[in-house]
């Protein structure tokens, strides 16, 4: 609340209500589901966004609380930076989305092997680029919901590509942004030191309904366990990036 509102009793509500960059639906274990076709979100672009941030607790250690005692200003300063800033630590996260069509065709849109996908032709999904270092815009993934009709079930997860920090110091969150309606918020929040992979979401097609639903199941390994957890049925094979 800024000092302005403190002055002027409900000025802040009146600002709030009804505030549709504001509003959105947190999913969580207990209340795990929603509905886009309830929501009236089922026309346009779903963009599905991962961003993600590390402490800098998590970083440089005690070395932190050390230095505020010689520089007491650094108390007011908070503790949270953006993890796209490559000399402090090498993060990358990725986005990825499996999916299955109703005519029986599965495959994967991932930053690993270059598949970027299609919004105009099958699978109708498409991966916006690779972000390496956290940048705030994240890594964004589109489904065209114009053409929902072919589209049987997605999985959208989260995988730790190649030296980077653990998910229980990585601080990730996966936004959905439906063409109308709020915004669909999942955090990955538990406590998965060793994991590799995380389920996040998946949305099915249930009699024409969309139904999203928040997974937050964290693996050991790779895309191969996601999709034996998963039932997908792939072969999968290593894959690397190319260097930036």
């Amino acid at each position: 609340m800024a000092f302005w509102d403190s002055l002027w009793p409900g000025r802040e509500a009146q600002f709030e209500s009804g505030n549709a960059a504001t509003n959105s639906i947190v999913l969580s274990k207990r209340h795990a589901t929603v509905s886009l076709t309830k929501q009236g979100a089922l026309t346009g672009n779903l963009r599905v966004n991962l961003s993600w941030r590390m402490r800098t607790s998590d970083i440089e250690g005690r070395s932190r609380q050390s230095g505020r005692l010689l520089r007491p200003f650094k108390l007011f300063q908070p503790d949270v930076v953006q993890a796209h800033t490559r000399g402090v630590v090498n993060v990358d996260l990725d986005l990825g989305c499996m999916y299955e069509l109703k005519d029986g065709t599965k495959g994967v849109v991932q930053p690993l092997g270059n598949l970027i996908g299609d919004l105009n032709a099958p699978p109708y999904i498409r991966l916006s680029g690779d972000d390496r270092f956290g940048a705030p815009s994240g890594e964004t993934v589109y489904v065209n919901l114009d053409q929902r009709d072919q589209i049987k079930r997605l999985l959208f997860f989260v995988y730790i590509y190649d030296q980077t920090p653990a998910f229980d110091r990585t601080h990730a969150k996966v936004t959905l942004y439906p063409g109308n309606g709020p915004r669909i918020e999942i955090e990955l929040d538990e406590r998965a030191p060793q994991a590799r992979s995380c389920a996040v979401f998946t949305v099915e097609n249930v009699k024409g309904e969309l139904i999203v639903r928040r997974e937050v199941k964290f693996v050991y390994g790779f895309q191969s366990e996601l999709d034996r957890l998963y039932g997908w049925g792939m072969q999968w094979g290593r894959g690397y990036k190319s260097r930036a």
